[in-house]
């Protein structure tokens, strides 16, 4: 099935055509309107310069008029690579004009669409494309995609060399609709069409491979803060505060004269603190305190070592070491973050 964009909004027209795979751009008067485009020839000559298929209105009150029209939109200095399709609005006239200039050679789009009977009118006449509009039609509370069935049936059953395209989309549905019928082409605003790919399955599916491949291949050290807390047993809580203030992290590491690791120090063990002990305790050493030997890992680990190990012991920070030296500080919101962990 054709797919075309239904815009002449040109930053959403280089957005499409940047996916790659559509077929061309349907315009109409009313969306020149719209965004306030007065010089329409410009316009049309500056679309023809982006696509290969450029659907534009021939209007006329007599056959002889839209020909004219058609005649006069061929003049302009149009991008050799691109084909103009003549948009006609189904009428006794519309279809003579359009059997002249399928005659011709010319692709014809007869559109304003909306019985069977039109639709028929227009594959006699030759017509390229037969538009029907299936939001209007639904917005009245027809049936709109029974239309079209109709419309691809009869182009089977009689031969027609007309295309079926289905035009004032509203939503992905109509497009899925319009495929399960067999429609030749469908005309898509880009509010629609950039939401053809989109499923919440999908995306849960695309963001636990992400996370999957992140915990597998992202090491501890690409990930742990530039700043790492570092306090000596001499050095007192308040010199501990000053690092986890500094740092911005909630704990920092506890090591000896040799530079040795003996334990982490957090925000939580300073309220724990100033409830028992009370302000004066602010000037204790580091040394007045007991530690359990931390919870580490190696700067070279994986990601996901570190997500088994806030798992497991139910903590908010991990000291990083290498060479047996602390050399950051692993926080639990560092990986909430990167929405690895929830």
């Amino acid at each position: 099935m054709e797919l075309y964009l239904d815009s002449v909004d040109f930053k959403e027209i280089e957005a499409a055509l940047d996916l790659g795979i559509i077929t061309g751009l349907t315009t109409t008067p009313t969306f020149m309107h719209r965004h306030g485009i007065t010089d329409i020839d410009s316009a049309i000559v500056k679309l023809s310069q982006k696509v290969a298929f450029l659907h534009v209105e021939a209007l006329g009150a007599t056959a002889d008029e839209i020909i004219k029209e058609a005649e006069r939109l061929l003049a302009l200095p149009l991008n050799s690579d691109c084909t103009l399709v003549f948009k006609i609005p189904i009428s006794n006239q519309g279809v003579k004009a359009c059997k002249k200039l399928s005659l011709q050679g010319h692709l014809v789009n007869v559109h304003l669409i909306y019985t069977l009977n039109q639709a028929y009118m227009a594959m006699e006449a030759g017509a390229t494309y037969v538009c029907p509009l299936v939001g209007r039609l639904h917005d009245q509370g027809h049936d709109a995609m029974k239309l079209i069935d109709e419309c691809v049936q009869t182009v089977e059953v009689y031969g027609y060399n007309t295309k079926v395209m289905v035009s004032s989309v509203r939503h992905a549905d109509h497009v899925r609709q319009a495929i399960l019928l067999g429609a030749h082409a469908c005309t898509v605003p880009w509010g629609v069409m950039q939401k053809l790919c989109d499923n919440t399955l999908t995306t849960l599916g695309i963001d636990q491979f992400f996370e999957h491949t992140r915990l597998m291949t992202i090491r501890v050290k690409e990930i742990i803060r530039p700043q790492n807390p570092v306090v000596t047993l001499k050095q007192t809580l308040l010199d501990a505060m000053v690092q986890m203030t500094d740092s911005k992290l909630g704990a920092v590491s506890v090591v000896d004269d040799f530079g040795k690791l003996v334990g982490i120090f957090t925000d939580g063990d300073i309220r724990r603190q100033l409830k028992e002990k009370g302000k004066s305790i602010i000037e204790a050493k580091m040394s007045d305190f007991s530690y359990h030997p931390p919870v580490t890992i190696n700067a070279e680990a994986l990601l996901y070592e570190a997500v088994n190990l806030f798992r497991q012991h139910q903590i908010d920070n991990i000291i990083a070491v290498e060479n047996n030296a602390p050399i950051g500080i692993l926080d639990i919101q560092d990986l909430v973050k990167l929405k690895l962990i929830g």
